[in-house]
């Protein structure tokens, strides 16, 4: 396995990011542009890394960096289902989100609709509607709640998951820190209370590794600006666990 941190929220720099030794940074020289642009050429350059890697453990700004990761793996002809464990549906398009924010797009974004770029950037292919699955997901916008009935994708919580994941075939998890309650989880961007406990995400992440089925795990991370950041970097460290030297 190969630690790589990818420090950047809605294609910026982000200051500060706690990741375990050893790691690599991927930090590319990226072009003026749209945040769609920027992100487009680093997650094509985050693909690149993971495409070369047998195990990658991905410490990433946002969740649009699962685009990359699925990126990465398709250049491997590996074709994961990905658990996507998020507080929020992260399923909203141009035509459902009110606020416009990239970062709301992700999970409808792999899965072939809304905003295009970033996608078209990285060299990913749509990942089939039966191949993600939304972990916790409680707190899901109106018109992006009824997207995702709509789809294929399913929908679980944090306890069920390893009864909701396929019983053959790569896994690919990913975990937004802000699945966790904030009481146990601070210095998150948009924290969503009535979460899970730390000990229930970690120990799920646990479950789903000791199938031996992992290709991958990434995590969107911490504010590092905000109060609390250190308890967040120890509470990521404690869920990447499974995944990281030693």
């Amino acid at each position: 396995m190969t630690v790589l941190s990818c420090p950047y929220f809605m294609g910026d720099r982000l200051s500060g990011l706690r990741v375990p030794e050893p790691h690599a940074v991927v930090d590319p020289l990226l072009p003026d542009g749209t945040p769609q642009e920027r992100m487009g050429a680093l997650y094509r350059v985050l693909g690149d890394e993971i495409a070369s890697i047998d195990l990658p453990v991905v410490y990433a700004g946002d969740c649009v960096s699962t685009i990359g990761v699925l990126a990465g793996l398709e250049r491997r002809n590996v074709e994961p289902t990905m658990l996507f464990f998020d507080a929020h549906g992260d399923f909203h398009t141009w035509e459902t989100t009110a606020s416009d924010f990239i970062g709301g797009m992700p999970l409808a974004m792999v899965t072939g609709r809304g905003e295009p770029t970033i996608v078209a950037e990285a060299g990913l292919s749509p990942l089939a509607d039966e191949r993600a699955i939304l972990v916790d997901g409680r707190d899901l916008d109106p018109g992006e709640d009824q997207a995702l009935l709509d789809s294929g994708v399913a929908q679980c919580a944090v306890t069920d998951v390893v009864r909701f994941a396929p019983d053959n075939g790569p896994l690919y998890i990913h975990v937004d820190l802000d699945v966790v309650d904030p009481s146990e989880m601070p210095a998150m961007n948009y924290p969503s209370p009535g979460g899970p406990l730390l000990g229930e995400v970690a120990e799920a992440v646990r479950s789903l590794a000791a199938t031996g089925r992992v290709v991958a795990f990434s995590l969107s991370s911490w504010n590092p600006a905000l109060p609390g950041a250190d308890t967040a970097a120890d509470a990521a460290d404690l869920i990447a666990t499974p995944f990281l030297p030693g």
